[in-house]
């Protein structure tokens, strides 16, 4: 008797502790996995809000998912899908999961807390005591149809990941930042002026490429989940609503791409359109990592055929080593060229491989060494780019090329220029 009140007084005490209160037990019940279960684990099953899984998955899993409608069933079916070490309660793999936290965003783990220390302390008093009961931890293994789990398959629910949304977006929006940081960067000179005019909402942009796509998620303002096309990301860098900042995109441009690209990525993960591994789009290893510069790049005096068109420069590195041009460029600009102001201009996107010196160099500075170089310059003659923007530039659009030397010193003030009368075929 005495250890029965002791087992009574411990729970209590770890009930309040966590801030739930204990429903009445009576001093002669035994406390139970299915006592628990009721009291902390069931109104997780039955809450209409969603878990802390929603810090890391937009869509595809949720705790819930895990729990059936007995103590019995949810811990039979855990311990049939090896999310329960029976041997040591404490290191159960659905406690990991439970405890799983967004690395990249202190922030939001921070605003999970609370709910996630709730849910994991839950879990460990009914976990450790159902595998403290002989009998269950030796019960029949369910059917698979009676296993409590996700609908998603494991693929789609790790593509609908946070951490995999931020790499999409790290490719897409922020290595191509430089068209919008000046006015939307937060702190920035230019956008504190824009503040006093317009209100907080101009500081999008926020220090990292994390805190910035979770800002965008959260606020929901400058992004339209069910039309990603009519997002006001997208819709004022194209002038088609009222910008300040004047038109900074073309539909089909390298930034409009890569906006539009992200923006269709995250709705359809939010919306949970990508029922099996088979919907999910094919990824690209052998894309280059894009990195946002501050290096100018000048095509002076361009020709009157090329005006008001699309024309994107790629350019290449000499190595002096094999005495050849680098076979992957090193970077790549594309803007709309004016004959009429006698100029195409731009800041460059570095590229670099996955995972390469070059690319954690470009994360720390985003920079080019003085050397020789190649540009070659594609120009849209046709608009194909404009009607279609998941079209790319092709042979036919291709206009030549020039070697050059850049100094490559950063700022607006300090551009590498080559006259467009050199690009040759």
């Amino acid at each position: 008797m005495l250890r029965l009140h002791l087992g009574l007084v411990s729970f209590v005490a770890v009930a309040l502790m966590f801030g739930v209160p204990p429903s009445p037990i009576c001093a002669d019940e035994i406390v139970s996995p299915a006592n628990v279960f009721e009291q902390r684990i069931l109104p997780i099953f039955k809450s209409d809000q969603p878990s802390s899984c929603v810090q890391c998955h937009l869509a595809g899993v949720d705790l819930k998912n895990y729990i059936r409608p007995s103590s019995e069933e949810t811990f039979r079916s855990l311990r049939d899908q090896g999310l329960v070490n029976l041997d040591k309660p404490e290191k159960s793999k659905i406690l990991t999961l439970i405890n799983m936290k967004d690395t990249d965003n202190p922030g939001v783990n921070l605003l999970h807390a609370k709910s996630r220390e709730a849910e994991a302390n839950a879990f460990a008093e009914w976990i450790n005591l159902c595998c403290r009961d002989l009998k269950l931890r030796n019960s029949p293994k369910l059917s698979p149809q009676e296993l409590a789990k996700p609908a998603r398959p494991d693929e789609v629910i790790r593509f609908a990941r946070t951490d995999r949304l931020l790499e999409s977006f790290e490719q897409n929006v922020w290595g191509q930042r430089h068209r919008c940081m000046g006015c939307h960067t937060e702190g920035s000179d230019q956008n504190r002026k824009l503040v006093e005019k317009n209100g907080e909402q101009v500081s999008w942009m926020k220090k990292t490429a994390a805190e910035t796509m979770t800002y965008l998620i959260r606020t929901k303002h400058l992004i339209e989940r069910d039309n990603p096309e009519k997002s006001l990301l997208l819709l004022k860098p194209l002038k088609e609503v009222e910008h300040g900042g004047g038109k900074k995109f073309l539909k089909g441009d390298l930034g409009y791409k890569g906006y539009r690209t992200w923006i269709e990525d995250y709705s359809k993960v939010v919306r949970d359109e990508y029922v099996k591994a088979s919907d999910l789009p094919k990824s690209d290893s052998k894309r280059l990592h894009e990195f946002s510069s501050e290096l100018w790049f000048k095509l002076a005096n361009p020709p009157q055929d090329w005006d008001e068109k699309l024309l994107q420069v790629t350019i290449y590195r000499w190595d002096e080593q094999t005495k050849k041009w680098e076979a992957a460029p090193i970077a790549i600009s594309d803007r709309q060229a004016s004959a009429k102001f006698k100029t195409w201009q731009h800041t460059v996107t570095l590229l670099a491989e996955p995972d390469s010196k070059r690319a954690q160099d470009c994360r720390r500075t985003a920079t080019l060494s003085r050397g020789k170089y190649l540009v070659k310059v594609h120009v849209d003659r046709q608009d194909r780019l404009l009607a279609d923007w998941r079209a790319e530039m092709r042979d036919e659009d291709y206009v030549g090329q020039a070697e050059f030397t850049g100094d490559w010193r950063t700022g607006y003030g300090a551009m590498t220029i080559v006259e467009a009368a050199r690009i040759r075929k």
